[in-house]
């Protein structure tokens, strides 16, 4: 009987709230919400006149992305770890207690593009880096197995393969051509949010020494870059593919960069024919051109790549650069600065013949020689100069006490004063000076007699040796 009434408690309720909302039907035409016409309903969209320029704009994004997001590939990768606690990691017998250190499975995910029909993808090298499994996942959802073709750390640039044929290919742009300002467009796989479309500006071209890879040449991006992004392509509105993303500024937001396409053809060509990397070498060392240092030498404006040091039996030393030659141009390019002429070698390439404009004592000159192989850079640099010997002495016009140089090759810096000169350009205790105002200094008289002559004219240049590196250093007597 009780579960009669319950029934029937609930069939009456149902009735009620039919008749209820029956009656709001029949008393109430108000419609629930209100459909634009432009989707069969009666009411005209809040703005009527949307300017033309933003519609194209608008199409052209969804262009770009129907036509390029079929070559863009997400990447997900296996790698294994070792996991070790320190104690164990410094008592090695402890392994045979209790068995080899424990790995970890890391997984991680990436983005990259199809470069070729037949399946080489360019991604970042550290996506695939140490990968014990690579997995990619077309747009239509297949998945291959992958395999890594070769990785170069020092651009961040990969190449990986899929066995399969007629696939959807980038198709590569000039990223020489950028402007500031212009659009940018980054298409990939951030947090794992498949083909994932983000647009922004070009912020800046030519982006180095942010100590993200050896050689930078970055282009700049407010366009969203996130984890995950990495290896994918960024585009102009074209569609062309003019960049690789590759890292964000963690503290900042719409600070993304991406390696310049034609920095990354000429080595991802080389992974595919060779599975590696080989750059120019020319036996120098360099610094930066400082204001300073450009008046110490004549030059009108700071610029180029001051050579701090010639290796000997390099390139460099057999075709007569020297210590001191401040370069300009490569190969009719003009150097901006240190981490510039490093790039502009690397990418001449090996074997090759490359002029380099050179200003030496207040003289323009153009030099030859033949680029050798990084390969065959010595791990230690052997300078191709020598100097000789002195003793110790008392604070100087620079306020430095120098003292006799083990190796013999200059005045050994015994102390620095603290609002001395030397201490305000930056030399230190343990410095060798080798040269003032690029006269050899083998020992304390030749050092004294090039300070009481540099103390007529109030202004130093020394060429300093710390550890196995020259550095010039401009100073202005007090």
């Amino acid at each position: 009987m009780n579960i009669f009434n319950r029934i029937s408690s609930g069939i009456l309720a149902l009735l009620l709230a039919a008749v209820t909302l029956g009656g709001c039907s029949a008393t109430n035409d108000t419609p629930l919400f209100v459909e634009s016409n432009r989707k069969g309903g009666e009411a005209e969209a809040p703005v009527k006149d949307v300017p033309s320029d933003i519609l194209s704009t608008q199409k052209a994004f969804s262009n770009v992305s129907k036509k390029v997001t079929p070559s863009v590939v997400n990447i997900s990768t296996v790698s294994r770890k070792k996991f070790v606690q320190p104690f164990f990691e410094t008592n090695p017998l402890f392994e045979d207690f209790f068995g080899a250190p424990q790995t970890r499975r890391n997984k991680s995910l990436g983005s990259g593009f199809l470069i070729s029909k037949d399946g080489y993808i360019v991604t970042n090298d550290h996506v695939v880096r140490d990968a014990e499994s690579v997995q990619v996942k077309l747009s239509n959802d297949k998945i291959y197995d992958a395999k890594v073709v070769g990785g170069d750390q020092k651009t961040d640039i990969a190449v990986i393969k899929i066995t399969a044929t007629d696939l959807p290919t980038a198709v590569l742009g000039d990223s020489d051509k950028l402007d500031v300002g212009q659009w940018a467009i980054a298409i990939g796989n951030p947090f794992g949010l498949d083909r994932t479309m983000t647009v922004g500006v070009i912020s800046a071209t030519g982006r180095s020494n942010m100590g993200i890879e050896t050689y930078e040449n970055f282009i700049q991006t407010d366009a969203s870059i996130n984890p995950g992004n990495s290896g994918g392509p960024l585009l102009n509105v074209y569609g062309e593919v003019i960049g690789i993303n590759t890292a964000i500024v963690a503290a900042g937001q719409g600070i993304g960069f991406a390696i310049p396409i034609n920095m990354a053809k000429p080595i991802f060509s080389q992974l595919i024919q060779k599975g590696s990397v080989s750059r120019g070498y020319m036996g120098v060392t360099i610094q930066p051109v400082t204001e300073e240092l450009a008046q110490s030498f004549g030059l009108k404006q700071a610029k180029g790549a001051l050579v701090n040091d010639v290796i000997k039996g390099g390139p460099a030393d057999k075709a007569g650069i020297r210590q001191g030659d401040i370069i300009t141009a490569l190969n009719g390019n003009e150097v901006k600065d240190p981490s510039h002429l490093q790039r502009l070698v690397a990418e001449a390439g090996t074997g090759k013949v490359a002029t380099f404009s050179i200003f030496r004592d207040g003289k323009a000159l153009a030099v030859s020689l033949t680029l050798a192989s990084a390969d065959s850079m010595p791990q230690k640099a052997q300078r191709a100069d020598r100097g000789g010997h002195q003793q110790k002495g008392e604070a100087d016009l620079l306020g430095l006490v120098v003292d006799n140089a083990e190796e013999g090759d200059g005045v050994a810096v015994v102390d620095v004063l603290r609002n001395g000169a030397a201490a305000e350009a930056g030399i230190k205790r343990g410095d060798v000076i080798v040269s003032i105002n690029r006269k050899r200094t083998p020992s304390l008289a030749e050092y004294t007699r090039a300070i009481q002559q540099a103390g007529q004219t109030g202004s130093v240049m020394a060429l300093v040796r710390r550890g196995n590196a020259s550095i010039y250093f401009a100073l202005r007597i007090k």
